[in-house]
């Protein structure tokens, strides 16, 4: 009798607190790992091949903890890339509401899970063999429960609380988290068309997942992280299985390569510039915009205020912003002729990369013409940036 009550309390494995505490966070790591190294970085992008034993076994885990069909997430969140910030964005925090993504975020993921169009469109490549048919799709709710079981079975009464903290933790950081508080706070490194921002530094317990602004502006990378402070677990994950043969790395983001003997601006430097544009144009705003603005912020504390608030809208899409935030922007930006000078500048330097399509000739004219008015403008840092464009030149290719 006293042996079915232990077992009953505590469980099969009959630990402490402490113990439970730990296995649980593993068990939720395990899960996190699931979703970003096979349903998104494998399944959804394609910037990595695991092993089949690899993939079987997320696939399995993924049913266990969250129910979630491989199909369904695939194509909710290529829809996501397709759509971003739009109507069609199956969760935006700009369209649905901060709130709503934080406290509900998973009845959005549930609404666009049941359109078929979107399964059909965006859910293409993903697994459909037997298990996937007869099993994970056609019963969703029976890994959970069978969760529940092995958690009661192995750790007693405390595994229903382990099993909440299971089912809880992708709702939480996944659906809540990354998908809305990662378009909402935190740092952008790039000036993508979207809201995604930089959560760092809680990549251990999102699977790097909170790098991302980086994912948006290199969706096809099996990396996330891009400087180097910047932590990225998953990746170290997956270059363990690449190391036991377990993964095949298909493709990173690429990197600038700078050559500062490299004088003239030729065929190189146009391919370089245009592999490296994301990159290039974060340079143009830590080595000319930021400094310039910064040296404005000297004015006074009103002035300083709008400066960094300028600053922090100049990584936004214009089109993404706000009534009042445009207005703070302009107001900024109008307020001394170098600034606008450096503004022209930038946009001017973006819109050339649509012209560096066009043939060698012509491109090559194009940034020439660019860097020839920003040595006219006497402003050091445009100039200085100016001449370092030729200094770019192609470096490996970002094929793992």
């Amino acid at each position: 009798m006293n042996t079915i009550l232990n077992f009953l309390s505590d469980g099969l494995l009959q630990l402490n607190g402490w113990q439970i505490a730990a296995i649980t966070l593993v068990l939720v790591q395990v899960t996190i790992a699931g979703v970003t190294l096979y349903l998104h970085r494998c399944q959804a992008h394609r910037a990595v091949d695991l092993h089949p034993i690899v993939s079987h076994f997320f696939r399995f885990w993924l049913w266990l903890t969250t129910g979630m069909s491989t199909k369904a997430w695939v194509a909710i969140h290529r829809k996501h890339h397709v759509h971003c910030e739009t109507e069609n964005d199956p969760h935006s925090p700009v369209v649905h509401g901060i709130r709503k993504l934080l406290l509900d975020g998973t009845d959005l993921y549930r609404k666009e899970s049941r359109v078929q169009e979107t399964l059909d469109k965006y859910g293409k490549g993903t697994p459909n063999d037997w298990l996937e048919r007869n099993l994970y799709m056609r019963f969703p709710r029976g890994g959970i429960f069978l969760m529940l079981f092995l958690d009661l079975a192995m750790f007693g009464v405390v595994g229903m609380t382990v099993w909440a903290i299971q089912m809880m933790w992708i709702p939480f950081w996944a659906a809540g988290v990354i998908n809305g508080a990662a378009h909402w706070w935190g740092y952008r490194n790039f000036k993508t068309p979207d809201t995604a921002t930089n959560l760092w530094p809680i990549a251990f317990w999102i699977g790097g997942e909170e790098l991302h602004n980086n994912h948006h502006a290199f969706p096809g990378s099996a990396k996330f992280s891009y400087h180097k402070w910047e932590f990225d677990i998953g990746w170290l994950y997956l270059n363990i299985l690449s190391l036991l043969g377990l993964a095949k790395i298909r493709k990173v983001a690429p990197r600038p390569v700078i050559d500062p003997s490299k004088q003239s601006l030729d065929a190189e430097s146009i391919k370089a510039l245009l592999t490296n544009r994301l990159a290039v144009m974060a340079d143009y705003m830590h080595k000319v915009t930021r400094p310039v603005m910064k040296r404005k912020s000297c004015l006074g504390d009103d002035c300083r205020h709008l400066v960094r608030r300028a600053m922090n809208l100049l990584k936004q899409d214009p089109k993404l912003l706000d009534p009042n935030s445009n207005e703070t922007f302009e107001k900024v930006i109008n307020s001394d002729e170098e600034l606008r000078t450096v503004y022209r500048f930038q946009q001017s330097l973006a819109a050339l990369w649509e012209k560096l399509h066009d043939n060698h000739e012509a491109a090559l004219a194009a940034v020439s013409d660019w860097v020839r008015q920003a040595e006219q403008t006497g402003i050091k840092a445009l100039q200085e940036f100016a001449r370092s464009l030729p200094h770019y030149r192609l470096g490996k290719s970002s094929m793992a």
